[in-house]
């Protein structure tokens, strides 16, 4: 029964994850074209885009800690119900965390619990690789499309981070805009980021997509 209602919650939160990046990208677009509203205006939708944003970063926790839970419930990884349950408790802390990194944004601790989050991120995209190859895990009673979902989760979190690299144009000119006024040039920049980012996202969705197939076709 608890199995059931995991694999429900696992599947709802990937449409919670697409809907998320959805609204992010209609609302940065509209923020990246919108040249004649006044910039303080631009400015307070910008920074909704970045609230929104951390739903994106929940679906992503979540989806982890579900899929641990039911790899271990199904057999597919040792350690059973106690994993599973590991692997909620530690979802729960690593929540929080991610609550506390967006929060304390702006504080003196901002800038190394931003460095924290991504070094985890990091850690995580290496060890879904390491299970999909084989390289950790090699043993374990793992079919085969299962590691390929592993790899594709890394993808979907490689292309996470090349959105916010692509990112770091359009934060540059956002802050030359706030401080000297949008121009003509500077649009163009933060328009010019928003199709590179774009692009990015719709592997990304195409990394989600695959995904739903996978769990769907289940082949050996």
């Amino acid at each position: 029964m608890i199995t059931n209602v995991i694999l429900v919650i696992h599947i709802a939160v990937l449409g919670y994850w697409f809907g998320s990046e959805l609204v992010i990208n209609s609302t940065y677009r509209y923020v990246s074209y919108a040249d004649e509203m006044p910039f303080p205006e631009r400015a307070r939708l910008m920074d909704h885009v970045m609230h929104v944003d951390q739903h994106v970063r929940y679906a992503l926790a979540l989806q982890a800690i579900l899929g641990t839970a039911l790899a271990a419930l199904y057999g597919y990884i040792p350690g059973g119900e106690r994993l599973a349950w590991t692997a909620g408790l530690l979802g729960c802390l690593w929540l929080a965390f991610i609550e506390a990194v967006h929060r304390l944004r702006q504080a003196p601790i901002g800038n190394t619990l931003s460095a924290l989050d991504r070094q985890s991120r990091y850690i995580l995209m290496l060890l879904l690789f390491a299970l999909a190859l084989g390289l950790v895990g090699g043993t374990w009673p793992m079919p085969a499309w299962l590691r390929w979902k592993l790899a594709l989760f890394a993808g979907v979190m490689a292309c996470g981070v090349g959105i916010r690299i692509a990112l770091i144009a359009h934060f540059r000119t956002w802050a030359v805009m706030a401080k000297e006024g949008p121009s003509a040039e500077t649009n163009d920049i933060i328009r010019s980021t928003y199709v590179k980012a774009t692009a990015i996202l719709v592997l990304l969705w195409i990394f989600i997509a695959a995904i739903v197939v996978l769990s769907l076709w289940k082949p050996m």
